[in-house]
């Protein structure tokens, strides 16, 4: 199917929902499926933002933003994940109780104005990952139109540039608490922690990052091609002076640079095998 054949299937699946509510994270996913689903529905439609500690407010205003110069129906819902035992301990199965808490309190909006789906913006190329909140997604019968239409990540970035989105491009941006080493708590202290050093990373010129929280250790992984401008003294000087305050003691540069998932890499195979049944 080509590009332009998956568009039309996606307009056609939005319109056969009749009215729905997206979960909208700002990423361009969510924001492309967002706006594709203002374009179908009209007022049919409201972009849901879920609000919690482990959302940067940089990526809250961002995604406001977005919405308000589109004119898209917005909302703030507020979750309280960092409330349940379970996502505080942060095992392998943290997204799912984190999207759990997102699509409960979806669903009872959902239910008081009236809207007839749940929708998010998953891909054709989220399904070989290990994401745990896929599961919490189908068990509250949310709906995938992006996967539905066959389109995969470039291929979506591809359409969000067609349509002039300024965001096409945005590098993608998963929740604070991903940052936070599997077995150590999320508190609010240590999101707080990975919030700052990552602005901080920014404002010395960095696009593309993670700061990885082990505790006292800061595990910062930047894309492979900013990483000159991270090896020099003076810059490392910088990077050290900038999250020392913040409560790390030591400050690491992964040589391997950014990459999406790198804390699932310490998971054994029977925990994400676990975690996904």
């Amino acid at each position: 199917m080509d590009l332009a054949s998956k568009r039309a299937l996606l307009e056609a699946t939005l319109r056969d929902l009749g009215s729905v509510m997206v979960a909208y994270s700002g990423g361009t996913d969510s924001a492309f499926l967002a706006w594709a689903a203002y374009q179908a529905l009209g007022d049919n439609m409201l972009a849901v933002i879920a609000d919690s500690p482990s959302l940067p407010r940089a990526e809250l205003e961002a995604a406001l933003a977005f919405t308000g110069l589109h004119n898209i129906p917005t909302h703030i819902l507020h979750t309280d994940e960092l409330e349940n035992p379970d996502y505080q301990r942060n095992d392998a199965n943290r997204c799912f109780h984190c999207k759990d808490e997102l699509f409960t309190v979806m669903e009872r909006e959902r239910q008081s104005r009236s809207f007839q789906h749940l929708a998010y913006g998953m891909n054709l190329d989220d399904r070989g990952d290990f994401r745990p909140g896929q599961e919490a997604a189908a068990l509250h019968r949310a709906v995938a139109p992006l996967v539905t239409a066959e389109l995969t990540k470039p291929e979506i970035r591809q359409l969000a540039c067609d349509a002039g989105l300024e965001l096409w491009d945005k590098p993608a941006s998963a929740c604070l608490a991903s940052r936070i080493e599997y077995g150590r708590p999320v508190t609010r202290e240590n999101l707080s922690q990975v919030e700052q050093a990552e602005d901080a990373l920014r404002s010395l010129g960095f696009r593309q990052l993670r700061v990885r929280h082990h505790g006292n250790l800061a595990r910062i992984e930047i894309s492979r091609a900013e990483l000159p401008l991270a090896l020099s003294v003076d810059m490392l000087d910088r990077i050290t002076a900038a999250l020392r305050p913040i409560g790390f003691l030591y400050v690491t540069l992964d040589t391997q640079g950014y990459r999406s998932g790198s804390m699932n890499d310490i998971l054994p195979a029977n925990a994400i095998t676990n975690a996904t049944r």
